[in-house]
């Protein structure tokens, strides 16, 4: 396992990019009533069954959801923070394509230019500079910030498959939205499809603004950005404790206390020993790495 010391992460992405103010001719309208829709959708959870197999095929959806958003399109396509088979590589762009953010390549790019610009006036999404309401979802609805740019992520754009399901990234969504709704009705589909993704966007969103704005704590306070870690949002999200993240970007272990549950790790672990990943990056600070990697 390879170790890491902490230190801000450049982002391959170099060109500056625009940070103008969202006005509606720059709204994304497609995106925008896709939103509002699947929000508007879990409502309806008012008026339909809920028994045990709905909350199981609920917590089951979510797990497999937090899954692809924090180990596979964060830790793994973002950081590269482990490796993989092409085969298993491509079951992870499945799986963190069901959260419905966006292409693979295009949140990975969108996402080291973050790391590379944090709490910058380049930063995309940062509270300080935007205001906490546009880095918490009007950024990804801004044209500006809407293009994929392939060139600047080379190492995942090589894959076919994957410049394809960037390209297509819907799909994986839409096809369990109809398994769910065929086998469960109406109630799948709001508790197996609509709520579990809300839910996933709604807790990237408080990464993006309230994890560099306000409350938690910071573990790791010489990071050159304001990230904070909530530990709440930490256990449920599997692991995304943000400071943390911060400090050693390319680690696949993000929880650095025993208390700061990292089941998105714990499942690497596990992924390790079935040898469908390999060589786990792991943080390491001199004179205290055995806090760090146990």
């Amino acid at each position: 396992m390879e170790e890491l010391s902490v230190r801000p992460v450049k982002s391959e992405s170099t060109m500056p990019r625009p940070s103008a103010p969202l006005t509606w001719r720059k709204v994304r309208v497609p995106t925008l009533v896709v939103y509002a829709t699947i929000h508007l959708a879990c409502l309806a959870a008012f008026y339909l069954p809920f028994n045990r197999q709905i909350l199981s095929l609920f917590v089951a959806c979510y797990l497999v959801r937090a899954f692809g958003l924090t180990v596979a399109y964060h830790r793994y396509f973002a950081h590269r923070a482990f490796k993989t088979s092409r085969a298993f590589q491509l079951v992870l762009a499945v799986i963190g394509s069901l959260n419905m953010q966006g292409g693979l390549i295009w949140w990975a790019e969108t996402h080291r230019y973050h790391h590379g610009n944090a709490d910058s006036p380049s930063d995309l999404h940062s509270p300080t500079y935007h205001g906490l309401l546009y880095s918490h979802f009007g950024w990804f609805l801004n044209k500006d910030n809407a293009r994929n740019r392939l060139e600047r992520i080379r190492d995942l754009s090589r894959f076919p498959e994957l410049v394809w399901l960037n390209r297509y990234h819907f799909l994986p969504a839409a096809v369990f939205a109809a398994g769910a709704a065929w086998f469960f009705g109406a109630a799948g589909l709001v508790w197996g499809v609509c709520i579990p993704i809300v839910l996933l966007w709604q807790m990237t969103h408080w990464v993006q603004s309230l994890s560099h704005a306000w409350g938690g704590y910071r573990r790791w306070p010489l990071t050159p950005d304001f990230s904070r870690n909530h530990w709440l949002l930490g256990v449920v999200t599997l692991g995304e404790f943000h400071n943390n993240h911060h400090a050693f970007a390319a680690s696949s272990k993000q929880g650095h206390a025993w208390w700061e549950l990292d089941l998105g790790y714990l499942t690497l672990k596990l992924l390790a020993a079935m040898k469908l990943v390999s060589e786990l990056r792991l943080p390491h600070v001199k004179g205290k790495a055995h806090d760090l990697e146990h």
